[in-house]
């Protein structure tokens, strides 16, 4: 296990830490370690990735990444799902996505962990849509409840099994309801 600095950091220094598993955000000028995911979130979130990917990654509209570090606007965080439109996507020289994402994601998803707080998670996904995100998950898997959040807009909660999730524009061809994404806890 990497032992956390007991000294503030500044980003950039941050960024030069080895990884941790689970990773460690920084945020506010803290370091902060995300929990450990658990069943119930790693089945969320290994259905929802080929979920999204199956429907915008071979028409090159979008891409789903699990777990993937971005920083920006002086934070580095680590959403359990992000997804960047295809030509948002950072590229290296040779053409493959590159190692680093300096740039808020077009859509952000977060699975609510037990011992995780709702409001730090919450905080991110603001911050999110603050630098460019067009959409914001909250999943709590306890509750099984979605909150979805947009730009300027009134936080919205889905929990009724036959209610539909709104989607990003991009990702309009992918039709969930809160019941499909919580059948995955039963497979």
């Amino acid at each position: 296990m990497v032992q956390i600095p007991s000294k503030a950091l500044t980003l950039a220094e941050f960024l030069q830490l080895p990884e941790t598993e689970p990773a460690s955000e920084y945020i506010d000028g803290q370091i902060v370690q995300k929990p450990m995911p658990q069943g119930k979130h790693s089945a969320i979130q290994g259905e929802l990735v080929p979920a999204i990917n199956g429907v915008v990654k071979s028409k090159r509209i979008a891409r789903a990444f699990p777990e993937l570090r971005c920083t920006f606007g002086s934070r580095s965080i680590v959403p359990d799902i992000v997804v960047f439109l295809w030509n948002r996507i950072p590229r290296d020289q040779n053409g493959e996505v590159a190692n680093t994402f300096s740039a808020a994601p077009d859509w952000t998803i977060e699975i609510l962990s037990p011992d995780q707080s709702q409001t730090k998670v919450t905080k991110n996904i603001l911050h999110c849509l603050k630098h460019g995100t067009q959409m914001g998950w909250l999943i709590d898997p306890e509750e099984q409840t979605v909150f979805v959040y947009r730009p300027k807009q009134e936080t919205e909660v889905f929990d009724e099994p036959n209610e539909v999730l709104p989607m990003p524009p991009f990702v309009s061809e992918l039709h969930l309801t809160i019941e499909d994404v919580f059948a995955w806890l039963l497979e």
